[in-house]
């Protein structure tokens, strides 16, 4: 059988936007953690590294739909240019405060500019889009950037950390840098696969948010993204209580990789069923997947219950952007996948702080019962929300062109 990721790159211009968007994205999972890890050891302040991590993180989330929807506007070249220029030179700027000890203030107003970092996979999915809008093929490039998605949290968080302890301080932020300016530049200047800004719609005006598919979708990926929150910091506290900390990165790769694996499986499948009830099969599999962790009793059950848990992850995060992709107007799509990408980033914050609290007040094991409450409130919302998520029924496609 032909392998039907090849078949993907065989449009001119993918393989090159591909590799530098991947490139482009490492800061999404760089820069935060390796803020935290320069300023820990710069400042000493765990408060203060923390906060101004998230300064730069929940403004990001909130900054990025703009840029986008800027971009739906007016095309990807002139929007990303100075997003891109901007956010890089505000990243500079931090990793300067940060070395030379200027005011904590400094620090803060950094992050801030810094948000204005464009949602690379969002561009990058926008662009496959384009290739093979309509197609089998869209399921098979959408599933790629899952994979690719997997590869960028698990490396980058690694390669932050890393080089921050590793070298000096600073040594993180200043990859992750490079990498955005980089990566960046050389998918800016691939003009030929960039996505045709669509013609103006009636209610154009109006933010992707707006539609109620996107909300559905944004939601339920905000409570999925709190199982990667809960996930990251129940594992370290329990690996702890069990006397093998060490573990953790261990434990935490095998979640990445049950969702890498069945991904480019799922994307190679050619299934019949509605994307809607795809969608609310995958969550409810996401759902079910928690109930084994309140139950683990050492590392080894850990690691095998959270590889199993990360089976349903790669096709939730699949068929949600083919419903995107299906039930935006296509003037409005690059928006539409960054709300999606931003659910995720806040279920994650969402799910670092609860579950932090949990384990702090009950004890390690207690941290993922937060995950079973988010898996559910996930599953409700997929499940009421399959009217409006049905394609047949949806006219979001279907709006009056200005004349």
């Amino acid at each position: 059988m032909p392998n039907p990721y090849s078949r993907i790159f065989k449009a001119p211009g993918a393989k090159g936007f591909a590799a530098a968007g991947f490139i482009a994205r490492l800061p999404v999972a760089m820069a935060t953690i390796g803020t935290v890890a320069m300023l820990s050891q710069t400042h000493g302040e765990y408060w203060l590294a923390g906060a101004v991590s998230a300064t730069f993180a929940l403004t990001n989330a909130f900054v990025a739909p703009q840029i986008s929807r800027l971009v739906d506007r007016h095309g990807q070249y002139p929007v990303l240019i100075p997003a891109t220029a901007l956010s890089v030179f505000a990243f500079a700027l931090l990793i300067v405060a940060a070395r030379y000890g200027w005011p904590s203030w400094t620090l803060f107003v950094s992050a801030l500019l810094a948000a204005s970092m464009p949602s690379m996979p969002a561009m990058v999915r926008a662009r496959w889009t384009e290739l093979y809008r309509g197609t089998p093929e869209l399921n098979t490039a959408f599933a790629f950037e899952s994979v690719a998605d997997e590869l960028v949290y698990v490396a980058g968080s690694s390669l932050a950390v890393g080089l921050s302890v590793s070298l000096f301080p600073e040594a993180g932020p200043l990859a992750s840098t490079l990498f955005l300016a980089v990566g960046s530049t050389a998918f800016i200047l691939q003009r030929s696969t960039e996505p045709k800004v669509q013609p103006a719609v009636a209610n154009h005006g109006h933010s992707a948010a707006r539609l109620p598919a996107v909300q559905i979708i944004t939601f339920a990926l905000v409570a999925i993204g709190t199982l990667f929150g809960t996930a990251e910091v129940t594992v370290i506290a329990m690996t702890k209580e069990f006397g093998q900390p060490a573990a953790a990165t261990f434990v935490l790769g095998g979640y990445a990789l049950g969702s890498l694996i069945v991904g480019l499986v799922f994307g190679m499948l050619k299934l019949r069923m509605p994307l809607s009830r795809q969608f609310a099969i995958a969550i409810a599999v996401a759902a079910a997947t928690t109930l084994p962790l309140l139950f683990v009793s050492n590392v080894p059950m850990l690691a095998v219950a959270l590889f199993a848990s990360g089976v349903s992850i790669s096709p939730t995060f699949i068929t949600a952007f083919s419903l995107i992709e299906r039930l935006v107007p296509p003037a409005k799509l690059t928006e539409g996948i960054t709300w999606v990408m931003t659910g995720i980033g806040i279920g994650m914050a969402v799910g670092s702080f609860t579950s932090g609290w949990v384990i702090d007040e009950f004890g390690a094991g207690s941290g993922f019962w937060v995950s079973v409450v988010a898996g559910a409130v996930a599953l409700l919302a997929a499940v009421l929300g399959q009217p409006l998520l049905s394609i047949g029924s949806c006219q979001c496609r279907a709006e009056p062109r200005a004349a």
